[in-house]
């Protein structure tokens, strides 16, 4: 895994939102009288819920709330890939790149994330979309297929993906998971397995 490094351009402060104060010391309630700590991975995920990316500052707001030292709580931030350390779009792409997602077209949507948002790791001159590359998120029978903040975008083409983009983009509605005409990851076609109801009688 290669090195995760703080963005070098970073803000002057962080503060939760009152909601997620409250929030926060919920997680902390969680946990006995000296494993406070505990609760890191979650308030790290909020503060990028709030945010969109980990900030330097948040760090050092939480290691205060935990009773961390700062470089244990960027220990983790910088560990974990699922935290953002540089900004990214209001509507974050991450692409499957993985074998069953680039057998089915992950590079034609590679190349569509190119011509509408840019390189990886770049945000749009809007400020709307970002995108990378990842590992396997674990919807292989619908593959392509990425995950764009917290939802999943399945039977992806270039076409539709596009039209996805541009939707997010302009502020539309889009609907999450398959982009085709399918149920969950049933086959595309007819049903080839489980077709013969089961019956109290059968199921004895």
């Amino acid at each position: 895994m290669s090195v995760r490094r703080l963005d070098p351009n970073q803000p002057d402060s962080f503060a939760f939102t009152p909601e997620n104060i409250e929030w926060t010391k919920g997680q902390i309630a969680k946990y006995p009288e000296g494993r406070q700590a505990s609760a890191v991975i979650p308030m790290l995920w909020q503060a990028q819920k709030q945010e969109g990316w980990v900030t330097e500052p948040a760090i050092e707001v939480i290691a205060d709330m935990l009773g961390m030292a700062k470089i244990r709580v960027l220990e983790v931030a910088t560990f974990y890939t699922m935290f953002n350390l540089s900004p990214v779009g209001k509507h974050f792409v991450q692409l499957c790149g993985t074998t069953p997602c680039w057998l089915r077209g992950a590079d034609d949507l590679k190349a569509v994330c190119r011509k509408h948002i840019g390189d990886p790791s770049t945000v749009s001159d809007d400020g709307q979309l970002s995108w990378m590359e990842v590992e396997c998120l674990g919807a292989c029978s619908n593959a392509p297929m990425v995950q764009i903040n917290d939802d999943y975008y399945e039977d992806l083409t270039a076409e539709n993906f596009a039209q996805i983009l541009e939707d997010l983009r302009a502020g539309r509605e889009v609907k999450p998971g398959p982009q085709a005409a399918r149920k969950g990851s049933e086959p595309l076609g007819k049903l080839t397995s489980l077709t013969t109801p089961i019956t109290a009688e059968g199921a004895e």
